[in-house]
């Protein structure tokens, strides 16, 4: 059984008393007269997996865009830690530690498996690329990660499967010492084994008391591997909470009718999709 097995199984009991590691207070973002997000509290705490879901349109991707920096917020708090922060660009949101691995992967095709880890953040020596220094840590971060299938990490990335791939972009967020990793949508498009293989990676990073927001249509892979689940519905977090208050049929209506029903219901309100 995994750290994050037993965790679910038995509870943590200094959890209540732990301080999230990122909160959101009453998050809005205007889009002209459109409103995507309206109010939205949501606590993510250490080393645990918390799964945001919710229908189209009803504004997940805006809500990891202003973690991540993209967007700013045009109201509300993001509080790191406990201290209020302003995140105006990916940089400073890498600067906190919060990676985001987008449902692109945002990986070159035509480097190795090297030369994506390390782009933008290369090692030098003497004014040259430390190829040796690099090649070594990658694959020590593959290694901590349990990373098994991927046979060089002199491979070009164009050559991976889409579980691979996965497991670079995630291996390059944890070498940059990511302590909140976001994943949108990592399972889509994968067959049975590769799924299989990036939900063992989500629980190894749990277990590495590292945080993940999952972001995910498949309600099987949030059952199986989250702690907590947040729906939002057109714009609003309607619903919060640990996984085991929601069952898969809960969670379906939450999430296509707005009714409340979870433990932190924050009531149900329309406004204009935009996601």
């Amino acid at each position: 059984m995994s750290l994050t097995e037993e965790r679910r199984a038995t509870g943590d009991p200094g959890e209540s008393a732990q301080q999230p590691l990122l909160s959101l207070r009453g998050i809005r973002k205007n889009f002209g007269a459109v409103q995507a997000l309206r109010g939205v509290d949501l606590d993510i705490m250490p080393g645990k997996i918390a799964a945001l879901v919710g229908d189209n349109g009803a504004g997940k991707s805006t809500l990891i865009k202003t973690i991540a920096g993209i967007w700013s917020p045009s109201a509300g708090e993001l509080l790191w830690e406990g201290r209020p922060v302003t995140i105006r660009s990916p940089r400073e949101a890498d600067n906190l530690g919060i990676a985001t691995v987008y449902q692109d992967l945002a990986l070159c095709d035509n480097l190795d498996i090297v030369q994506n880890m390390f782009l933008g953040h290369e090692v030098l020596s003497r004014r040259l690329l430390d190829e040796t220094k690099m090649e070594k840590k990658a694959k020590e971060t593959l290694s901590d990660l349990a990373v098994t299938t991927v046979s060089s990490v002199r491979q070009l990335v164009g050559s991976l499967s889409g579980g691979q791939r996965q497991s670079v972009a995630v291996a390059r967020a944890v070498m940059r010492e990511a302590r909140l990793v976001i994943m949108d949508e990592p399972t889509a498009a994968l067959g049975v084994s590769q799924t299989a293989q990036v939900l063992d990676l989500i629980r190894r990073l749990g277990d590495r008391g590292i945080a993940v927001l999952l972001i995910s249509h498949n309600l099987t892979d949030v059952f199986s591997v989250a702690d907590s689940l947040a729906v939002l519905y057109l714009g609003k977090l309607v619903s919060s909470g640990s996984i085991s208050d929601y069952d898969t049929q809960k969670a379906v209506e939450i999430i296509t009718t707005g009714a409340s029903g979870g433990p932190a219901s924050q009531g149900r309100e329309r406004t204009l999709p935009a996601d």
